[in-house]
C-alpha cells in the first residue's frame, strides 16, 4: 500500500487536492473501505483518483456497477488522470464492457453485476464498486471473495438509497472496530470545496438544510443513513437474515409449508417455507397486486416447491365470502389444500416473528432466513424498496407529527407478507411461551 508521500506525488501530478474528509478515505489502512457520499460530493472523482494512486501496485483492477453505465464517471476520470500522469495506455470506446491497458502490463476492466459469471473468472488486485448502494448484498459477498486470493482491496462508493438494505447496515457496523477489516466514511456534499467553497456553512448548503427535512438533509447531503423511523422489526438486517445460494434455496428432500395473506388492491402474499434443524427458511414467495385467488393459485402451482406442500395457513379473513367464494374455498378447490386459520393477536404475532429474527448470542445466528429473491417480504421489513413502487414501504408503528411512536399497535399497511409469515409461524410453531399470565400455545421448537 502506498504511503502518504507517494500518494501526494501522484495527486500533485493529477492536480487533485483532497479535502480532509477525502484524505481520511485515501489514507485508511483497511482493505475494505465504504464511502457514503452526499450529492455532488465528488465521490466518483475521488474514487477514480484513489485507484490511480494504487494502480502501479497491481496488474488487474475492476470497476463494478449494478449496470455498466454506473461505471462511466470513474472510467473516464481514470482516462483523464492517466493522460495527466503521462503514461502509455489504450482504452476501449465502449464501457459495456470497457477496458484500459496501461504500459501493456496493467488492466482495468468494467464489470456489470447483472452478469455474475464475469465476477468469478479472475482475481483482481483492487475493485472500485461504483454507486455501490445499488448493488445487492450477494454482489458484495462475491466481490469480497474475489479480492481474497491476492489480498486485494475494495473501495465502495455510493449515495444512500432511502437508507434501506445492506449498505447502510454495513456503514453503521464499520463505523466502529470490527473483525472484517473494513471502515466506513461519510463524504458530505460540503466536502467538495470546488462546488461549495464555504464548506459546511456555505450559503447554498445552509439553504438546502432550511428547505429539507432533517432526515433528508443528513442522508442526501450529509452521507449519513436515516433508516425509516418506527420500523416494527428493528431486529431485521439484510446482511444477517437474507441471502442466496444453496442454503437459501428450496430443498426437495424436505416438506414445504405455504402461508397466505389474500389481497387485491394491496399485495396478495404467499410464502413458501421449510423447517431445517430448528430454523425456518422462506425459500420463495408470490407477491402480486390486482390478481384474484385463482390467478395466484396458478402461479403458485408453477413453483418447483409446490410438489412438496405439506401444510398451509391463511389469514382468518380468507374465510369470509363478501358475496363471492371465500379465498380458503378457492385454495381447497383449485389447489387441493385446506389452509389452517385462527385469529392471531397483533402483538403476540409480532413477538413470534421477533423471536426468530433475534440473533442467538451463543451461536451468532437467527432462526429465520429469507431467500433474497423474496423482495416483497424483505421490503416490508425495511430491507429494500417496494417491488411495486421502488420506494420505501415499511411496516411501522403509528407515529405523531414529530415522529414519536403512539399507541400500542402498528399501522395496518405494508404488512401483507409479514401477516402471511405471522400466520404461518403461529400455525407451525405456536406462540412464544410466557412465564406468567393467560394460558397460550407453546412453541414447538
Amino acid at each position: 500500500m502506498a504511503n502518504k508521500a507517494q500518494i501526494e506525488l501522484i495527486f500533485n501530478q493529477l492536480g487533485y487536492e483532497p479535502s480532509a474528509e477525502q484524505w481520511a478515505v485515501h489514507l485508511a489502512p483497511e482493505r475494505i473501505r465504504q464511502v457514503a457520499g452526499g450529492e455532488r460530493a465528488g465521490k466518483s472523482y475521488s474514487s477514480a483518483n484513489d485507484l490511480l494512486s494504487r494502480v502501479f501496485e497491481g496488474e488487474l483492477f475492476w470497476l463494478v456497477g449494478a449496470e455498466y453505465e454506473a461505471t462511466k464517471p470513474e472510467f473516464y476520470y481514470i482516462i483523464e488522470g492517466l493522460s495527466k500522469l503521462g503514461v502509455n495506455f489504450q482504452y476501449s470506446k465502449n464501457i459495456n464492457p470497457g477496458w484500459i491497458i496501461i504500459e501493456n502490463a496493467i488492466t482495468i476492466e468494467t464489470k456489470s453485476a447483472k452478469d455474475p459469471r464475469k465476477l468469478g473468472m479472475q482475481a483482481p488486485d483492487g475493485v472500485l464498486a461504483c454507486e455501490a448502494a445499488q448493488l445487492d448484498f450477494e454482489t458484495f459477498l462475491r466481490l469480497r471473495g474475489r479480492i481474497a486470493e491476492k489480498r486485494g482491496w475494495l473501495l465502495m462508493s455510493g449515495t444512500f438509497e432511502g437508507s434501506l438494505g445492506w449498505y447502510p447496515e454495513k456503514w453503521a457496523r464499520w463505523q466502529a472496530q470490527n473483525d472484517e477489516g473494513a471502515k466506513s466514511f461519510s463524504l458530505p456534499s460540503w466536502s467538495n470545496l470546488k462546488v461549495y467553497p464555504g464548506g459546511r456553512y456555505d450559503p447554498e448548503i445552509l439553504a438546502l438544510e432550511r428547505d429539507s427535512s432533517e432526515d433528508w438533509f443528513h442522508e442526501r447531503y450529509g452521507g449519513v443513513p436515516c433508516p425509516p423511523r418506527g420500523r416494527v422489526f428493528t431486529e431485521f438486517q439484510v446482511s444477517v437474515h437474507t441471502g442466496s445460494g444453496e442454503k437459501f434455496e428450496y430443498d426437495p428432500s424436505l416438506p414445504v409449508h405455504v402461508w397466505i395473506d389474500p389481497g387485491f388492491d394491496h399485495a396478495y402474499a404467499v410464502l413458501f417455507a421449510q423447517r431445517r434443524e430448528g430454523e425456518i427458511y422462506i425459500v420463495d414467495e408470490v407477491y402480486e397486486k390486482g390478481l384474484i385467488t385463482e390467478d395466484i393459485v396458478t402461479i403458485c402451482q408453477q413453483k418447483p416447491c409446490w410438489r412438496n406442500i405439506e401444510s398451509a395457513a391463511i389469514d382468518i379473513g380468507g374465510t369470509q365470502h363478501h358475496g363471492m367464494p371465500a379465498a380458503i374455498d378457492i385454495w381447497h378447490k383449485e389447489a387441493k389444500i385446506i389452509p389452517r386459520y385462527e385469529k392471531v393477536p397483533i402483538l403476540d404475532g409480532i413477538e413470534r416473528v421477533k423471536s426468530l429474527l433475534k440473533v442467538n448470542p451463543l451461536t451468532g445466528h437467527p432462526k429465520l432466513y429469507i431467500n433474497s429473491k423474496c423482495k416483497g417480504l424483505i421490503s416490508e421489513f425495511g430491507g429494500c424498496p417496494s417491488p411495486f413502487t421502488g420506494q420505501p414501504l415499511v411496516y411501522k408503528w403509528k407515529r405523531d407529527r414529530e415522529g414519536n411512536i403512539v399507541g400500542s399497535t402498528p399501522e395496518d399497511k405494508n404488512n401483507d407478507a409479514i401477516k402471511a409469515l405471522t400466520y404461518g409461524l403461529v400455525s407451525l410453531l405456536g406462540y412464544v411461551q410466557k412465564s406468567s399470565g393467560n394460558k397460550i400455545k407453546v412453541s414447538h421448537f
